[in-house]
């Protein structure tokens, strides 16, 4: 029976889909952890605190697969198991990390979801653990509980209830052992408060001996026995009072498990109540915890596509008063003495002051830290060690940088593409760092921080590094250069080398990487983003990339000039200077225009010759503006008939069919209607690059 309408219930769906995501994250953060220490109580918490709410809320969606295959690992993880087979149990929980990612898109697009039998029979079998069992044991052994399940105990003693351990023997030869647990369990119930089990459900009960329970009762021992003793299942019961020795030594270890096993039932308790986790659980150390509500503030999950919406709605805004502030100034002109033309300024700056303060409102609820994404990476890196056997560490440094959504969320393919290479590539085994006196260890060493208007991300590994002349080489066998023109490339055009489609320095082909389609996907991604990558290397001391991305894409601070009758426009941050040439000046050699600055040489450019559409001044003049661009190491100057100014522009996006130059990133409107075009820098740059290159070769 559905409780819900289609379009509510459609709504719900949509909520499970983005906190599932986040309790996935839980699950491989909290999996690397128990796998490199078993003994990590938080770490366990944390995974027993995501396949908890990931059960019931996959089950309240009516994804049955989904949620049994977490409650069958809820089951597993104990503290006992975790601390005897904690890698086996790591690596369990991140394979159900990847079944469940798998299972929520299949769901997600109404498709089938993937087969999980063997999965769901390997955890099985994991908590049998039959090994526990090998060795010569007391006919009614007592049962290992948990520290949670200790403190029960301990709890129901200390008030002075009466507590029993009962061993109920099972019969193999029942005939329904699918209900045989939870019959007995049933018997149980009547006789009082069960305070643990073992086990407790998910397990075949043919391989069991006995089923251990803790329980409190008021009931006389001889009534229990006799309701606890299930015909056709129950073969013999046994039954013993527990007492606490006071006397009994605790030492700060068993009081501190204790403190922290009260506190997590605190936590669930209130979570199952709806009332969202405590902060304690916060200060705990899971960020990122998917419906967290602190006691002083409160999270609300907003659809990115609304913000997008405001924000473009801020951006007519915009346009808007750009309209209004040239109709007051036409107004100021034709009636300079009239009183009203104060009003309207005064009434313009407010309208200007509020809509700026609007603008940075929303641009920071566009903007997350890094760790989101920063937080996805060692997961790769792990399962990169593992199948090439390294040893990798991954340092991160910056992750409360913040960025515009959009563009992190663009960035996590290229992220992706760049620490995958270094772990499969970069970092050698480590056999051959021994052999060249590093530590056995490699390192990845992730850092973002803020440089003007743009946000630096930068990789660094510390492994073999690109040699020159093997890239060299395979830029020649690829057949992107000749042997003659590589000799005339530079120190950084040879690092770029590897952008190219199709070029890979690697020696094989490997199921992670080496087919040479990753680095260009990077560079085509940065393009997009209108950023730009870097490189850096040493042989044998490792290679850096350095990400560079504006803060968002919503909006500029650009610099606009004139072209014959066409605005344009270039971010500001990417204007070094602006200088005064005439004709006489300008020289050209080898076919391209170049200005003497300062001692310097540098290349112009003419707009009218790079982009295809623009056609060219019937009258040049003499007397040129030159507007010099910086990228990265490159500079180089953009010939231009006029200045117009510095302004804050609003990007707009082109479809494809409307601009054929891949060097126009957008556009933008200003007050009077006029189109103004923005240049691609990154791409300007590209281009330049490539058609030296290619001159060179004909």
């Amino acid at each position: 029976m559905n409780f819900f309408s289609d379009e509510r219930a459609a709504e719900l769906r949509e909520l499970f889909f983005e906190s599932a995501q986040d309790l996935l994250q839980e699950l491989n953060e909290a999996g690397i952890l128990l796998e490199s220490n078993s003994s990590n109580s938080e770490a366990l918490a944390r995974v027993r605190r995501a396949m908890h709410t990931l059960k019931g809320d996959s089950a309240a969606c009516g994804f049955k697969q989904l949620s049994e295959l977490a409650h069958d690992l809820e089951d597993l993880l104990t503290p006992a198991l975790v601390v005897e087979r904690g890698e086996a149990v790591a690596e369990i929980v991140l394979s159900a990390a990847d079944s469940f990612h798998a299972m929520l898109g299949s769901y997600r697009g109404n498709l089938q979801p993937p087969d999980i039998t063997e999965l769901r029979a390997h955890i099985r079998k994991l908590a049998v653990r039959p090994e526990t069992f090998s060795d010569p044991q007391p006919v009614h052994p007592r049962a290992e509980w948990s520290p949670k399940e200790k403190t029960r105990i301990l709890e129901a003693l200390r008030g002075n209830e009466t507590v029993y351990q009962i061993v109920l023997n099972i019969d193999h030869s029942l005939q329904m052992p699918a209900a045989a647990l939870q019959l007995v369990r049933s018997a149980l119930e009547q006789c009082g408060t069960i305070l643990a089990q073992s086990p407790a459900s998910g397990i075949p009960l043919q391989t069991l001996d006995a089923v251990h329970v803790a329980l409190a009762s008021s009931r006389h021992s001889d009534w229990i026995r006799t309701r606890c003793n299930v015909p056709g299942i129950v073969s013999g019961v046994s039954l013993e009072p527990l007492k606490r020795l006071e006397s009994e030594p605790r030492d700060a270890l068993q009081i501190l498990l204790e403190a922290e096993t009260a506190a997590e039932s605190t936590v669930r308790a209130s979570a199952d109540n709806g009332l969202g986790e405590s902060t304690a659980e916060g200060t705990a150390g899971s960020p990122g915890t998917p419906g967290m509500l602190g006691s002083n503030e409160a999270w609300l999950r907003v659809e990115t596509g609304r913000i997008d919406t405001v924000m473009n709605l801020i951006g007519e805004l915009i346009i808007g008063k750009s309209m209004l502030h040239r109709a007051i100034a036409e107004f100021d002109q034709k009636f300079p003495k009239d009183s009203l033309r104060n009003r309207l300024g005064d009434a313009l700056s407010f309208q200007s002051r509020v809509l700026g303060e609007l603008q940075k409102s929303v641009m920071k609820i566009r903007m997350v830290p890094v760790e989101q994404l920063f937080r996805r990476l060692p997961r790769i890196v792990r399962d990169v060690s593992k199948v090439r056997k390294k040893e990798i560490a991954i340092e991160m440094a910056g992750q409360n940088t913040d960025l515009d959504k959009s563009v992190l969320d663009a960035l996590a393919d290229p992220l992706a593409h760049l620490i995958r290479n270094a772990a499969d590539h970069g970092i050698e085994t480590p056999e051959e760092r021994l052999a060249m006196g590093k530590s056995a260890r490699g390192t990845i060493r992730l850092n973002a921080y803020h440089q003007g208007n743009q946000v630096v991300i930068e990789l660094a590994d510390d492994g073999r590094g690109i040699g020159h002349e093997k890239l060299v080489r395979k830029a020649i066998q690829s057949g992107l250069v000749s042997e003659k023109d590589a000799r005339g490339l530079s120190h950084d055009e040879i690092l770029n080398l590897i952008f190219q489609p199709g070029l890979t320095t690697a020696e094989e082909v490997t199921e992670i990487s080496g087919r040479g389609v990753g680095m260009d996907v990077v560079k085509t991604a940065m393009e997009r983003l209108k950023g730009k990558v870097m490189v850096e290397s040493e042989p044998g001391r490792g290679t850096t990339f350095q990400l560079m991305v504006p803060l968002t894409l919503a909006s500029i601070q650009a610099l606009m000039f004139r072209v014959d009758n066409q605005h344009y426009a270039v971010p500001l941050d990417s204007v070094l200077e602006i200088a005064r040439a005439s004709d006489s000046e300008i020289h050209e050699i080898d076919g391209h225009e170049v200005l003497r600055l300062r001692d310097q040489v540098l290349s112009v450019v003419r707009l009218d010759q790079l982009i295809v559409n623009v056609a060219p001044a019937a009258a040049r003049k003499t007397r040129h503006f030159v507007v010099t661009i910086g990228a990265g190491s490159r500079r180089f100057g953009l010939i231009v008939d006029g200045l117009i100014g510095e302004e804050e522009l609003v990007i707009k996006a082109f479809e494809d069919r409307l601009v054929a130059s891949e060097l126009v990133s957008g556009a933008s409107i200003l007050g009077d209607g006029t189109v103004v075009l923005i240049l691609n820098v990154p791409s300007v740059v590209s281009h330049l690059t490539r058609k030296r290159v290619l001159e060179v070769s004909a």
